[in-house]
């Protein structure tokens, strides 16, 4: 049998002299091509068979073995001219020399990384193709495996000979089909499939009849019992193979599998062959896996009955025990030449996960696989696509008795069998949809077994008994995939009150799955002794924890994985140590703040340290904080309650790790430790506890205030390195603890004054900093990623902490924020552009004009920019500045409009005006600008003949933007910015020409827009107009009205369920305008008020009575009113109507209006009478 198995790995192979030896044997291949006819040389034709065989073993011979020729340096294109030049020598008559040709061809592409020319397969494959029809059967497994390797990553170059191998009676399709019975032939027809639907990203796919055809072909033969005939390795390859195509075709191919059957059909098999050959384990599955709530049926045979896992599984003392002596030379081959076609066609780890041969994870020689590059220890894919999956083969000879037989060979294709079962299972699930993929859980995900039940198998049960560690990571792979994005499927568990029912709840099952995979993957945490898999179980975890509701499931699930995974913070393996970082960050920032996790942080350092005491951080960090004690020592002590009586475990660990030198620089497995010799923490470790340390401050600020100043040096020391990295990381913890200063002081956040940051020591913080490396680093214009990180965090001083730092200091925030601002990088112009939209509405600048009018230049200079980052920041701030104009007017009067220069206002205005045609995100804050600045012009701006067209332009962009089909926080913003308008008295609304505009885009949003906010801010900018003239003509005022009482009437009509909750505040809304305009109305507007009495009278006097006792919260309508203010808003209505109907002349019909408000404010205060008594 030829030989499927693999290559050496190239980077072991000796370097040679490839060009000459390429070179070398071209010349004789030619020289053969020119000689005479073979009847007229010695020997005849018999001698130029000969000689050919001899040039043929003699290339073989050079290229094969740990000592062949080295691929490097080798020119491609002298590969295939050997390739051509060979086949062309050889007549298909001679089917010895066909099948050595095919031999010679498969070894050299075999070994050479070199994929075939199209002008090469022009020749190869019709000669392939004409070998298959002429030559004897016994020669063609040689010549599938020569077509399989020059097809390789060729499958859009082979479009013109796919009729011929993959049509209806293609060549492959028949030597693939389930009536053939010499499995060697089979196997090999589908790895030339299987290469044929490699595609490689920016060429064709595989078109889509014949994608069906192969995807059909490799399920029939995933699905096909292994016959008595043959042998299993075999069958493991004919395996590998159909799955490869699988992979192929769904990764590069782009397919989708979007027919129940045939993903079931997929799926069932793959859960098959992940089990193939697995010890003590045989499953039977049904053909087809079908989407269900509960777990399905499956039976397994047992071999031994396995013991209980908690009885099974070691503790970390005795785990799994090492194969003696040394690895097998071709299973260790196999292991590192795994694959896997990643979303971007073949993205390449630098991990290399080993084979089945168990590593110390303590050993030199495995410390030195990790990488000294960040980006190795996040990754998350499988074994990098090799080059193994173009050409499967080797020699038979690779696997000696002495080196452990058949039966350990089998052993380990069997373990390729359940990897690439795995691997094509990890493909499927990134192309399929999250909602499709769920209906599958209970097939993959553990479940608590049922009483008298055993435990269904599952990912996790690859996990916990397969003996290859690569396996094991496969599979940790794979249910790593599936709970990444599953919060949303996760968040129906709920367990936290005792089930006692007749029946269980999804919810309270998909609590029990949360449960087990929890007890699962821990017992694999225990238990696992390769460090590479430990990086998945620990990867698996993490992903679990951000997924999972720990909020509606019983307390003690984060407890057990806090203490277990606290030894591995100090584990040889760098890669470990950084993901168990990852687990922690992970489980601080799940659905922060948990009491659990509070709990969990207040804990002494010395709990959950058994078997890990080398954990325990060092503390007494961060000394030089201590003077930052002493210049704060006036100050109040922060309360009691919010120190806790030891240090923080995991805060303190942390800031050991990134600031402290470690204790024994060779101990890790970190090749920058080789290399720099640094004497500090690898890097990785170095950056995940800054990103641990900013999650702790983000979650649980409360706990982390405490050592504010110690983490305000850890930033600073940070910033102060020359990595960058590193830089960024301390700025990004910088900017979350200015943010959760902040925070604390929001309305809406709980917090006691007496257990906030005193701003003394806020001021003394923000000190420190301005007077350390963050000027430094914020003018660091080699580093733009560092600028912005710094601008941000800048634009998180807490603004009573501002006006107590020192003037120079203030001066120095101000100025290096605008200059900033003209940077020619976009990201740093973005975040200046910000941070001066956060400045300007500082108390102790908004009324400096100067400081006001600088801000608006460069603002407005960042709105003209290309970049619509930079415009949609700057528009943000725009806003902002135009907010600070309107208090400045409330607050100073005409005196600061004075001084506030006209020309500058009438530039902001133009500018506005064309950001509100601008991209949504620019316009959605432009027209909020607008709303301000046409609030802000005085009568002396009015009359300026250069401010006549702008007004008139940018009251229409508001009107436009109303009615138009752009997104409803646009649409929200300019109802809200055209209330604004209507404030100005100055504008003469109605009767400006463009006042039946505004109020007609208004009436049609409030009655028919699908978003009820919009309504809602509709609604409000109609009831703004404190006049009866600003509404204009009787008729005007009767379109306003009547668009008010059809609102209210579809106050519950919702075209989305989601906007529901805001039809009470619409109502509120719509019954406050209605007074409203009711508390202004004339004589002449009376018929149109009597006739939606008449005509709706039930329906307005039902939801006036609930908004007049209703408690609705009215954050989203922002009235404010109180139920007396409501009450005397009725009052004051009904008073106005019988004043207006008792000038009015005619009969006493007219008066009706009046008795219906009457008996309206009548029924609410008997009702009130009765819910007070």
């Amino acid at each position: 049998m030829a030989a499927e198995a693999l290559t050496v790995r190239r980077e072991e192979i000796p370097p040679l002299e490839s060009e000459p030896f390429l070179q070398r044997y071209l010349a004789r291949l030619s020289a053969l091509r020119h000689r005479p006819d073979a009847s007229q040389v010695p020997g005849g034709e018999s001698g130029r068979r000969t000689e050919l065989h001899l040039l043929f073993d003699q290339l073989i011979s050079e290229t094969c073995g740990p000592g062949g020729a080295a691929p490097g340096g080798t020119r491609p294109e002298d590969v295939c001219e050997i390739l051509v030049q060979a086949c062309k020598l050889v007549p298909l008559n001679q089917e010895h020399l066909v099948n050595k040709v095919c031999q010679l061809i498969h070894q050299l592409l075999n070994r050479f990384p070199v994929i075939v020319d199209e002008e090469s397969l022009k020749y190869l494959l019709p000669y392939f193709i004409s070998a298959l029809k002429q030559c004897s059967t016994w020669t063609h497994v040689e010549i599938l495996q020569a077509l399989a390797a020059s097809v390789y990553n060729n499958g859009s170059k082979c479009q013109k000979y796919l009729p011929a191998l993959l049509g209806g009676n293609g060549l492959l399709v028949q030597l693939s089909s389930p009536a053939q019975t010499d499995a060697e032939l089979k196997r090999a027809a589908v790895l030339g499939m299987a290469n044929i639907c490699l595609s490689i990203p920016g060429q064709p796919y595989l078109e889509e009849p014949y994608r069906e055809l192969c995807f059909q072909t490799f399920l029939s033969v995933l699905q096909s019992p292994k016959g008595s005939w043959v042998d299993d390795i075999t069958f493991c390859m004919l395996l590998q193979n159909a799955m490869k195509g699988i992979q192929s075709l769904l990764n590069g191919g782009k397919m989708k599998l979007t027919q129940t059957d045939q993903l079931g059909s997929l799926l069932a098999v793959l859960k098959k062959c992940m089990f193939h050959g697995l010890p003590g384990l045989n499953i039977e599955m049904p053909a087809i896996l079908y989407p269900a709530l509960l777990p399905q049926y499956d039976s397994r045979s047992l071999v031994k009955q396995e013991k209980s896992d908690l009885s099974n599984v070691k503790q970390s003392g005795s785990r799994r025990k090492k194969p003696k002596g040394k690895p097998k030379k071709g299973m260790l081959g196999e292991e590192l030449k795994g694959s896997q076609e990643g979303d971007g066609g073949g993205e390449v780890e630098k991990q290399t996960l080993r084979g089945d041969v168990q590593q110390d994870p303590n050993s030199d020689a495995w410390n030195r696989t990790s990488s000294d590059s960040h980006r190795s220890f996040v990754k998350d894919h499988l074994p990098p696509h090799a080059l193994g999956w173009k050409r499967i083969g080797s020699s038979d000879s690779e696997y000696s008795d002495a080196e452990g037989g058949m039966q350990s060979k089998t052993r380990s294709f069997q373990a390729k069998v359940r990897q690439g079962a795995l691997t094509c299972f990890l493909s499927t699930v990134k192309s399929m949809e999250k909602k499709i993929l769920y209906g599958y859980w209970s097939a993959f995900v553990p479940d608590v077994p049922g009483i008298g039940s055993p435990q269904s198998v599952s990912l996790m049960t690859i996990a916990l008994k397969d003996p290859s560690p690569k396996t094991r990571a496969c599979a940790l792979q794979v249910l790593s995939a599936i709970l990444e994005g599953s919060k949303q499927f996760l968040s129906i568990a709920e367990d936290a009150h005792d089930h006692k029912r007749a029946f269980t709840p999804f919810s309270v099952t998909i609590a029990c799955s949360i449960r087990e995979l929890h007890r699962c993957l821990l017992l694999a945490l225990v238990a696992e002794s390769s460090s590479q898999t430990l990086t998945q179980i620990i990867k698996c975890l993490a992903n679990l924890v951000l997924n999972a509701p720990y909020s509606r499931l019983k307390p003690g699930l984060l407890t057990r994985v806090w203490h277990q995974i606290k030894p591995y913070i100090r584990h040889k393996d760098v890669n470990v140590r950084v993901l168990s970082l990852t687990l922690l960050g992970a489980i601080v920032s799940a659905q922060a703040p948990l009491p659990e996790v509070h709990l969990l942080l207040r804990q002494p350092s010395s709990l959950g340290l058994s078997g890990g005491g080398s954990a325990a951080p060092r503390l007494g960090v961060c000394s030089s904080a201590s003077g930052w004690r002493k210049e704060a020592q006036g100050e109040p002590p922060l309360p009691v309650e919010n120190v806790p009586a030891e240090p923080c475990w995991l805060l303190h660990l942390c800031i050991s790790l990134v600031v402290l030198p470690r204790e024994d620089c060779c101990s890790d497995s970190d090749a920058g430790c080789q290399a720099t010799a640094s004497i500090y923490e690898p890097s990785p470790i170095r950056l995940e506890s800054l990103q641990v340390l900013a999650l702790l401050v983000k979650g649980y600020f409360s706990l982390s205030q405490s050592y504010l100043l110690e983490l305000g040096e850890v930033a600073c020391k940070c910033m102060e390195e020359t990595d960058l990295s590193i830089q960024l990381h301390g700025a990004k913890l910088l900017d979350e603890l200015g943010v959760g200063i902040i925070q604390q002081r929001k309305p809406d956040q709980a917090v006691a004054p007496d257990q906030r940051v005193p701003v003394d020591l806020v001021v003394t913080f923000w000190t420190r900093m301005l007077n350390g490396p963050l000027p430094g680093a914020l003018q660091n214009s080699q580093h733009p990623t560092l600028q912005t990180s710094t601008c941000n965090a800048l634009s998180s001083i807490l603004p009573e902490a501002f006006s107590g730092l020192p003037d120079d200091r203030q001066i120095l925030c101000i100025t290096i924020l605008l200059g900033l601002n003209h940077s020619e990088n976009p990201l740093v112009k973005a975040a200046a552009a910000r941070a001066l939209g956060v400045y300007v509405v500082f108390p102790c600048l908004q009324q400096d004009v100067m400081f006001v009018a600088d801000t608006a230049n460069a603002i407005l200079n960042s709105l003209c920019d290309r970049s619509p980052n930079v415009r949609a920041k700057a528009a943000w701030s725009l806003g902002n500045l135009t907010d600070t104009l309107i208090i400045n007017m409330e607050l100073m009067g005409q005196s600061f409009q004075d001084e506030f220069s006209d020309l500058l206002l009438l530039k902001m205005l133009q500018l506005a005006t064309d950001a509100s045609k601008d991209k949504d995100k620019v316009k959605s804050n432009a027209v909020r600008a607008l709303g301000n600045l046409l609030h802000f012009l005085q009568p002396s701006h009015i009359a300026n003949p250069r401010f006549s067209q702008p007004i008139e332009e940018s009251v229409h962009a508001l009107i436009s933007t109303v009615q138009s089909e752009t997104t409803m926080k646009v649409r929200w913003n300019a109802c809200y910015a055209l209330g604004n308008v209507f404030k100005n008295p100055a504008l003469l609304l109605g009767e400006a020409a463009w006042t039946g505009q505004a109020y007609s885009a208004l009436s049609s949003v409030v009655k028919s827009c699908k978003n009820f906010k919009v309504r809602i801010k509709s609604a409000a900018a109609l009831s703004v107009p404190a006049e009866r003239k600003c509404y204009g003509t009787p008729e005007q005022f009767s379109q306003i009205w009547s668009a008010l009482v059809v609102a209210l009437r579809k106050s519950e009509e919702a075209e989305d369920f989601l906007e529901f909750k805001y039809s009470a505040s619409l109502r509120t809304q719509l019954c406050h305008a209605l007074l409203h305009l009711l508390s202004l109305v004339d004589e002449a507007d009376l018929l149109a008020v009597r006739k939606a009495v008449a005509e709706h009278g039930e329906v307005i006097g039902a939801y006036m009575l609930q908004y007049l006792k209703s408690g609705v919260a009215d954050e989203e309508v922002g009235i404010g009113e109180n139920f007396s203010e409501r009450d005397r808003s009725l009052e004051r209505a009904v008073e106005h109507v019988r004043s207006v109907e008792e000038l009015s002349e005619g009969c006493p019909m007219k008066r009706g209006t009046v008795a219906y408000l009457e008996d309206i404010l009548k029924t609410h205060h008997g009702a009130a009478g009765l819910t007070e008594a």
